[in-house]
């Protein structure tokens, strides 16, 4: 099973495909991204008879998009890959589901997806 998934806004957007079966979900994560997205995903996962164990491959939307949704989003992301030596990718754009398809099936693995943010990030400096 290819599980694919955008966190650049606060409405995570998840796909898994398994054969032709391709189910899409949306989820309205906001502020709860980091507290809640492994649960979300196993939630998912489960609606389908699935486990972490299925899923066989990864991609990732790499941006651009919010700073700290592509962060946590691509941080669970690359834990998964590596934790379940699953191969993962990252793509950017309006196809970039169809394109992170095509390159898992070629058989790539960027074995790190690093976030595209589009600009440089606000990072506000600590106040003393």
């Amino acid at each position: 099973m290819i599980l694919l998934l955008d966190t650049s806004s606060p409405t995570c957007k998840l796909t898994l495909l398994d054969g032709e079966n391709r189910v899409y979900n949306e989820w309205e994560a906001h502020r709860e991204l980091a507290h809640n997205l492994l649960r979300y995903l196993r939630e998912q996962l489960e609606s389908q008879d699935k486990t972490l164990h299925d899923i066989s491959a990864i991609g990732a939307f790499q941006g651009p998009g919010s700073f700290t949704g592509l962060r946590i989003g691509l941080t669970v992301l690359n834990t998964l890959a590596a934790e379940l030596s699953v191969p993962i990718v990252g793509a950017q754009g309006e196809a970039w589901e169809d394109d992170a398809i095509r390159r898992l099936q070629l058989g790539e693995n960027d074995k790190i997806v690093m976030p595209f943010y589009g600009r440089e990030a606000n990072i506000t400096t600590p106040r003393k």
